[in-house]
């Protein structure tokens, strides 16, 4: 992985950059330290981009960055970046979340940007899957959760947003 540099990352411009780097990484085997090594990268594109290759990887492959589970949400929640945020919040989807990884902070930011119809979608979409799996710990809180989705008025969001909503309301979210 000693190869990999900001450049290389800034220079990714399309899917088969993206791949060819995921090939990298996945030549080196070391997913977490090329997660460390960029995901907080001062310049966004690097960050970005980072994340996107990681977007490529498998499940198993992510199993690696379990252990900077409240690194990533740190990163999600404080980053201004929103492609590096809509990245970084699908990576925390992919990887295991247990009761004891419940942040309040993060099941706030969720529920906040999941009802936020300015939020972009994508960003949207994975906070309300991230805070369907936090209160699915909890029943007071999942009842709370589905009715806060009722009341979210559907006409305000976009199709992807109503759709991820309509699954967990009608029990088709896993």
């Amino acid at each position: 992985m000693a190869a990999l540099t900001d450049e290389m990352l800034r220079a990714v411009k399309g899917e088969l950059d993206a791949q060819a780097v995921y090939r990298e990484v996945k030549r080196s085997g070391d997913f977490a330290g090329f997660a460390r090594r960029f995901m907080h990268s001062d310049d966004g594109r690097v960050a970005r981009n980072a994340f996107w290759v990681l977007t490529k990887a498998t499940d198993q492959e992510l199993s690696q960055l379990q252990g900077m589970l409240g690194e990533l949400i740190d990163l999600a929640l404080k980053t201004g970046h929103s492609a590096v945020r809509r990245l970084s919040l699908n990576i925390i989807e992919r990887l295991k979340m247990e009761e004891d990884d419940l942040r309040t902070d993060f099941l706030d930011f969720c529920l906040e940007h999941m009802a936020d119809a300015d939020e972009l979608p994508g960003i949207q979409s994975i906070s309300m899957k991230l805070a369907y799996r936090m209160c699915k710990f909890y029943p007071e809180l999942m009842d709370e959760f589905k009715a806060t989705l009722e009341s979210m008025e559907p006409d305000f969001f976009k199709p992807a947003v109503n759709c991820v909503r309509n699954r967990i309301l009608n029990g088709k979210l896993k």
